[in-house]
């Protein structure tokens, strides 16, 4: 297999290391946007479209900034390979057409939100399933990180994260808790929001989201923010007889007596060779994913419109 990645930041090496672990044996080129751009072991640079179009590709991953997605994706759906794409597709909801157009010729689409291969969610979202009769009365959804330790080497403020033009703010860049309460929950009826800038971090994306999103019978609340040096990240559903606790940063699920229903050795960088392993196996299929780009873009309605 033959597979094309545009974009070798941090998120793009860990694809990279994904596919090595599942299968050695696929061919890795980098599209590159100078001959100035650092060159790794086993991965064949590219510098242009038309030297890609020279290749046939089994599948591309797109994991350059978000900013760039738009002009990524409608370059590389003209191939009509599968396209793994990070999250989120696109800051602006202004990729309808790109959307539509993957859609309506089939390619097979991915959207990486790995949060979804994480044990302890996959646990809950069974859970959820499992007992439908059980009601629901609240969901509350909690993450708060500290940006300054995201990046080594690298002034927090100068990141893209900080940078709205680039796709910045906590609010896309941890879509994740959006996107797992949709695959567990479903689309919303209605969301309500409020995103500020207001912290001891002075950057000019937004550094905390409050969602409140309706659902039929019970409303799920969602706090982000990029501020917090003690990192939490949790998912609490209230049941009418019990409550449940999913801690994401140690992978286990607690009921409201503490007690503990399901614990992992899992770590999140385990999710991401999960996740390929996944979608490789979707596309030896031609099979499509669970989260498709007409997905994503749900989710990413409920982020912003």
């Amino acid at each position: 297999m033959k597979a094309l990645i545009v974009g070798l930041g941090s998120i793009g090496k860990k694809h990279v290391d994904a596919i090595r672990s599942i299968d050695d044996t696929i061919e890795i080129y980098a599209l590159r946007s100078s001959n100035e751009s650092k060159k790794y072991a086993s991965i064949v640079n590219l510098y242009s479209m038309n030297e890609v179009n020279e290749y046939a590709f089994d599948f591309a991953i797109i994991s350059n900034p978000t900013s760039e997605h738009r002009k990524s994706i409608q370059e590389l759906s003209a191939l009509k390979c599968p396209l793994f794409i990070e999250k989120p597709i696109y800051h602006f909801l202004s990729i309808e057409n790109e959307v539509k157009y993957i859609t309506s010729n089939n390619i097979i689409t991915y959207v990486a939100c790995n949060i979804r291969f994480l044990e302890s969610i996959k646990y809950l979202k069974k859970m959820i399933d499992k007992n439908k009769g059980s009601y629901i009365n609240e969901v509350n959804v909690y993450c708060g990180t500290y940006l300054p330790e995201w990046r080594e080497n690298l002034n927090f403020k100068e990141c893209y994260s900080a940078i709205p033009g680039l796709g910045g703010g906590v609010h896309i860049d941890l879509i994740h808790e959006i996107d797992y309460l949709y695959w567990i929950f479903g689309q919303p009826d209605f969301t309500h929001k409020i995103f500020s800038n207001k912290s001891s971090l002075n950057i000019l994306s937004y550094d905390y989201a409050n969602y409140c999103l309706e659902y039929p019978t019970f409303n799920a609340n969602i706090i982000l923010n990029y501020y917090r040096r003690d990192s939490k990240r949790f998912c609490e559903v209230v049941f009418d007889n019990e409550s449940v606790i999913v801690d994401l940063l140690k992978n286990s699920v607690l009921n409201s007596n503490g007690e503990v229903l399901f614990s992992s050795t899992q770590k999140i960088i385990d999710t991401y060779k999960d996740q390929m392993m996944y979608f490789i196996d979707r596309v030896k299929v031609q099979k499509d994913t669970f989260n498709t780009i007409s997905e994503a873009y749900n989710v990413l309605k409920i982020c912003l419109e």
